[in-house]
């Protein structure tokens, strides 16, 4: 697994729900890059800061009206495009 920054995680969390929504299916996806633990501790954390909103049990969504997703950054845009 390569070493990616607090910041760099949340974004690969925040476009993987962006693309899947289903709790479930986006810890499968990105269990592959990240620790199950860094997705679980990063989908917390954009939880409670209110990036992310939990619509339904197992739904995950992007808060996009109340924070904007940032950009991707070019070294994260290969691993989003192969989820």
């Amino acid at each position: 697994m390569t070493d990616y920054s607090m910041n760099e995680k949340m974004i690969l969390v925040q476009y993987a729900i962006k693309k899947y929504e289903n709790e479930e299916t986006v810890i499968e996806k990105l269990k592959t890059i990240l620790s199950e633990k860094d997705i679980q501790r990063n989908i917390n954390t954009l939880i409670g800061t209110q990036r992310v909103r939990r619509i339904g049990p197992e739904i995950l969504q992007n808060n996009e009206s109340h924070t904007e997703i940032p950009d991707l950054p070019d070294n994260l845009k290969p691993i989003i495009d192969q989820l």
